[in-house]
């Protein structure tokens, strides 16, 4: 008996060996190329189509707990989701001390503070990562991103790089592609937005370079690279996935929230107080 139990286990580890082995990538075989998106009449990758983040990024871009809302008496309602934090490296905004003490005072007073409270233009990178969706529109000298929120619009010039005429919510956008990548250096941002809603901010001096690559029919990847020699103590940069809205039916709708900021920006003028 224990000569046939032995043999069984020598069969048995044998078994194990081999299955283990089949299962390795054998050296030298072919990999699956890697994804090419289909082409505009150009010859450039198409991006065009209805794209939103999936991401908590727009409540807070480092990785973050649950926690309770702003406004105790909502509950549960407005409470902060949960994430894993999309800034890359050790996951922390660099910031300079004095700007590290400017961002907890705008989380201290974020519910007058945030620029999303008073539906202005979220500028950029936030304007990507809100949670609501934005259309790509390519064409060979010009790709426009339009956003459902407050409405906003952006103009990538792909021509000879121009300058802006003054600084703007929106930034001013030159691109140019690298291989399928779209890459945008977005300059002449006010100092007015905000990059998400936990207080994290920047000056008039950001510089955001952003790259939208096609990684499947379906979804691009987005970074974005931050320089503010006035706010950071180095560049930093954040990523996530962007995901097409396939129903039959998608589209911008129109999404102009400034009617509902009006008590916020100027309940203080009135003779008589809002019921």
């Amino acid at each position: 008996m224990r000569g046939w139990f032995g043999g069984l286990a020598v069969v048995s580890a044998a078994a194990a060996a081999y299955l283990f082995v089949s299962v390795l990538p054998v050296t030298g075989q072919a990999q699956a190329p890697a994804y090419k998106a289909p082409r505009t009449k150009d010859g450039k990758a198409d991006l065009n189509g209805i794209w939103q983040a999936m991401s908590t990024a727009n409540w807070d871009l480092r990785a973050h707990a649950a926690a309770q809302g702003p406004v105790l008496s909502l509950g549960a309602e407005f409470s902060i989701p949960p994430g894993p934090g999309v800034i890359d490296g050790d996951g922390t905004i660099p910031y300079l001390p004095a700007a590290a003490e400017q961002q907890k005072k705008n989380f201290a007073n974020r519910l007058t503070l945030d620029p999303e409270v008073k539906c202005y233009m979220a500028g950029v990178p936030r304007s990507t990562y809100m949670p609501y969706p934005f259309q790509i529109v390519q064409s060979p000298k010009t790709v426009m991103i339009v956003y459902e929120y407050a409405g906003a619009v952006r103009s990538i010039n792909m021509e000879k790089p121009t300058e802006a005429p003054a600084d703007s919510w929106m930034g001013w956008s030159n691109g140019h592609w690298e291989g399928d990548t779209l890459v945008v250096t977005v300059t002449d941002l006010n100092d007015q937005t905000w990059l998400d809603r936990a207080g994290d901010f920047h000056s008039d001096a950001m510089k955001v370079t952003e790259r939208y690559t096609p990684r499947s029919a379906d979804t691009l990847m987005y970074e974005a690279t931050i320089e503010d020699p006035k706010t950071f103590s180095r560049p930093w940069k954040i990523s996530m996935p962007l995901y097409r809205h396939v129903e039959k039916n998608a589209q911008i709708m129109e999404y102009k929230c400034s009617e509902f900021a009006e008590e916020v920006l100027y309940g203080k003028y009135r003779k008589q107080p809002a019921k």
